[in-house]
């Protein structure tokens, strides 16, 4: 048992889950709305943060890591400390100086708040940034680099007001230009959840708008010069639904992003959708099936190979309807068909749900999940959150911290796939960094993939916004990479022809770290060396360019914190960072 926390007893066999109850976060009761999985002081921790939505407002909640499975509530900070009526928050590196900054929305006419993280995990509130004095009625936002200029840029969803979406440019610093022409932010809908998603493969970011109030759904497709199209008259947007969510998923790993919507009509229950990606820029919807005929009134939604096994599960938050309220989770048979799964939680019932996030918070290789509570009606008591720590199995399981360069740093956008044997089948499975994942909802930024009984990664391949790619093979199971876009100071006669660079892992069985290099330095004489935060050498040795890979021995990375390889060679110097937990 982790030490400071309370538990709800195991109740039912095969279950996934255990409830964490009691301590932070989930013993300060609320009316809460997003939820959001990110590391923001940088420690290879996620934390935990949660918007509040109570009218004439509240402050919303920031759970820091403690590295040993327990959680302290933030107090003092300026983004704990403003009282706004909340509503969705995106996170991302808008300065790309290294950290992770924060957008929150509010609504009732109400200012939005931008906070630009110290580097620390502390924020400064910027109020004249993005919106300023703009009072809206904003339902979420996320950030995406729409015209792959290397900065992340900001989509905006409003659902009253004049409701006209908003859509601001970054200018690489982190001060944004608001866009003012295009059907991006002339339309007018009751718009809620947004996801940025390269859905037809081509390298640029798409744009999907849910709409509530029985409208259809907005597609927003990229010409790679940052110029949008409309999808009309199709699916998914030729449906007259009252749309909260949107989730983005490769259910039968062929190569492509297929879609989840959320649906609900206030207090009525309306079947949700699915549509899988035909991988022509056309979708096909799907009719029969647990996922689209259960109803319920459901606002977020997120999908994760929770159970490890090989392909994406999906969870559906419910809320804001009559009678006993049960949340969802579907279990994806493999082929991109689900089925309810009702043993995995203890108790899948909630007083009203609204946003959820998946993420490794133990750091035991498999992914927990928060959801945040709230009141169903004006006079019911705030509930608390809830969250609920994987038990995990005996499937194996690769995570990926990407770091961009010439990408924006959060390497939102960037797509991963990796290839592995999985019960004796050959299965290449894909993620997207999202900075949305569902409807006031952010998955953990690091890239999440279940393996089964695969025992190592056969090929790995990262595509960058920025047209980078690196491929690597034969990689361990059960570790994370840190992996950075090359830093590549070469001469322009450098070696380098698939913009790889350095990863860095560490071995589950010895403890030590390995630097592995990409092929392309083979046979180069060069020094790799290690420091701490503060620059302080930590260790060095010369790399004879003989193997693909450098052991950094453990002994020399005792004290738990944030490092960075160097490897400085005859025409090239690469590095990255990477944490010991």
């Amino acid at each position: 048992m982790l030490a400071g926390m309370l538990f709800v007893s195991l109740s039912a066999t095969g279950q996934q889950f255990t409830e964490v109850t009691g301590t932070p976060p989930t013993n300060q009761p609320s009316d809460s709305r997003s939820v959001n999985i990110i590391d923001l002081n940088g420690d290879g921790w996620d934390d935990i943060f949660i918007t509040n939505g109570q009218q004439p407002g509240t402050v919303n909640m920031l759970y820091t890591n403690n590295g040993n499975g327990t959680f302290t509530a933030v107090t003092g900070d300026p983004i704990v400390s403003n009282a706004a009526p909340f509503d969705g928050a995106t996170f991302g590196d808008a300065d790309n100086d290294g950290d992770t900054d924060a957008f929150a929305v509010t609504w009732y006419g109400q200012l939005n708040y931008f906070y630009r993280n110290n580097g620390n995990g502390t924020f400064n509130h910027e109020p004249q940034n993005v919106t300023g004095t703009i009072g809206t009625y904003s339902e979420t936002a996320a950030w995406g680099d729409y015209n792959n200029d290397g900065s992340i840029d900001l989509y905006i969803t409003n659902s009253d007001g004049n409701k006209k979406n908003m859509l601001y440019q970054n200018d690489g610093a982190g001060n944004f230009t608001a866009i003012t022409t295009g059907q991006l932010v002339t339309d007018v809908k009751n718009s809620r959840g947004t996801t940025w998603i390269d859905f037809d493969n081509d390298g640029d970011q798409d744009l999907f708008v849910a709409n509530e109030g029985n409208q259809t759904n907005d597609f927003y497709v990229n010409d790679g010069t940052g110029n949008f199209s409309k999808m009309n008259g199709v699916p998914p947007v030729n449906d007259n639904k009252s749309s909260m969510s949107a989730s983005w998923g490769d259910i039968d790993n062929d190569g492509d992003f297929d879609l989840f919507i959320a649906n609900s009509q206030y207090f009525a229950a309306q079947n949700n959708q699915l549509f899988i990606n035909n991988g022509n820029g056309s979708f096909t919807t799907v009719t029969t099936g647990d996922l689209v005929t259960d109803g319920g009134c459901s606002y977020g939604s997120g999908f994760a190979d929770y159970d490890n096994d090989g392909d994406v599960d999906l969870f559906v938050t419910n809320g804001y309807c009559n009678g006993t309220i049960e949340n969802f989770l579907y279990d994806n048979d493999g082929s991109g068909n689900f089925n309810r799964n009702l043993s995995a939680l203890a108790d899948f019932t909630t007083p009203c749900s609204f946003g959820m996030a998946w993420g490794d918070l133990d750091n035991n290789g498999f992914q927990d999940l928060v959801i945040s509570t709230c009141k169903n009606s004006s006079s019911s008591p705030a509930p608390n959150n809830k969250l609920f720590l994987n038990n995990g199995n005996t499937n194996h399981w690769l995570k990926i911290h990407a770091t961009g360069t010439t990408t924006n740093r959060s390497a939102i956008g960037t797509r991963i796939y990796i290839t592995a044997l999985i019960s004796g089948q050959t299965v290449t499975q894909m993620r997207e960094i999202s900075s949305q994942t569902g409807y006031c909802g952010q998955n953990s930024l690091v890239a999440h993939f279940g393996l089964g009984d695969a025992t190592t990664i056969q090929n790995l391949h990262i595509e960058w916004p920025s047209g980078n790619n690196l491929y690597l093979n034969n990689l361990p199971v059960d570790t994370t990479l840190q992996i950075t876009e090359v830093v590549n100071t070469a001469l322009p006669s450098d070696l380098f022809s698939n913009a790889g660079g350095l990863i860095v892992y560490e071995e589950r069985d010895s403890g030590n770290w390995m630097v592995k290099l990409t092929s392309e330095l083979a046979g180069q004489t060069s020094f790799i060396t290690v420091y701490d935060i503060t620059g302080k050498k930590i260790w060095e040795t010369v790399y004879d360019g003989k193997s693909d890979s450098v052991k950094i021995p453990k002994s020399f990375l005792t004290t738990r914190g944030i490092y960075v390889v160097r490897l400085i060679g005859k025409n090239q110097s690469l590095e990255t960072k990477f944490a010991v937990k």
